[in-house]
């Protein structure tokens, strides 16, 4: 793991215009369920959402990369205002080389969030990288910072949390929920 200074991480943190996650592992726990049928089905944290619609409202873009087609996805970032899905991806790194060039973006201005072998190449590029608790052993020690929390049960919240602190917006983003006195 790639230890930033509270400096590094703010001064990178201030810069970024993306937050890239990917899906399985990360918005799910990475497990499949499948009915009779053999439709798959996913479930997403509904705190991760909320994590999301943070960072909207801090200015930050939001994306998915990943491996896995499904509707569950398609639904779920149309749900969210998704700024851009990039499904089905057998070389992330390659795809994120297209998203950078069609967002007209640099890797430093994207931070990734990403559990297992085919996000390492992107973790090892982006501006700040993030790994949930439980992600592979591989990842975990190439990311800026490891969650306490799993995929699927909160790992994009704490991501965007993190985010927000660092770059100073996260009382700003709490004061939409709390009271005046």
């Amino acid at each position: 793991m790639t230890i930033l200074s509270d400096e590094e991480l703010a001064r990178r943190a201030a810069e970024l215009e993306w937050l890239l996650l990917d899906v399985d592992g990360v918005m799910t726990d990475g497990g499949l369920f499948y009915d009779r049928w053999g439709h798959a089905f996913l479930r997403f944290n509904t705190r991760d959402g909320m994590g999301i619609r943070l960072a909207q409202s801090a200015g930050l873009k939001v994306g998915a990369l990943t491996g896995r087609s499904s509707p569950a996805l398609d639904r779920r970032a149309g749900e969210l205002d998704f700024d851009v899905v990039i499904k089905g991806s057998t070389d992330k790194s390659a795809d994120f080389d297209t998203f950078l060039k069609k967002q007209g973006t640099t890797a430093r201005r994207v931070a990734f969030v990403g559990d297992d072998l085919p996000d390492l190449r992107v973790l090892g590029r982006a501006g700040m990288s993030f790994a949930p608790a439980d992600a592979a052993a591989e990842v975990r020690a190439v990311v800026h910072q490891v969650l306490d929390t799993a995929g699927g049960a909160g790992a994009v919240r704490e991501t965007v949390e993190r985010l927000l602190r660092a770059r100073g917006d996260w009382e700003r983003a709490l004061a939409a929920f709390t009271f005046d006195d």
